[in-house]
């Protein structure tokens, strides 16, 4: 029992190893969409189902440019110091 809470325990202290190559950072898009979903819940006074994912896609979306931009901005300053 004790040493189950200790492997419970040291999942939480040791982080998770996520490479940086293309495909690993397709994690990023369930992260996306859940920060789209629990802020549309919280912010969105009535909640139908075709007006909640419109705003939840619109919102999706937009954070995916905006982490694509920022990735070809940083890309772009990196290079131009090599």
């Amino acid at each position: 029992m004790m040493s189950e809470v200790f492997f419970i325990m040291a999942n939480f202290i040791s982080p998770e190893e996520i490479g940086v190559n293309p495909r690993a950072m397709l994690w990023l898009l369930p992260l996306a969409a859940a920060i789209a979903i629990v802020y549309k819940a919280t912010k969105v006074k009535k909640i139908t189902t075709r007006y909640f994912l419109k705003e939840v896609a619109v919102l999706f979306g937009s954070i995916v440019v905006c982490i694509v931009a920022s990735a070809i901005v940083l890309y772009g300053l990196v290079w131009l110091n090599c």
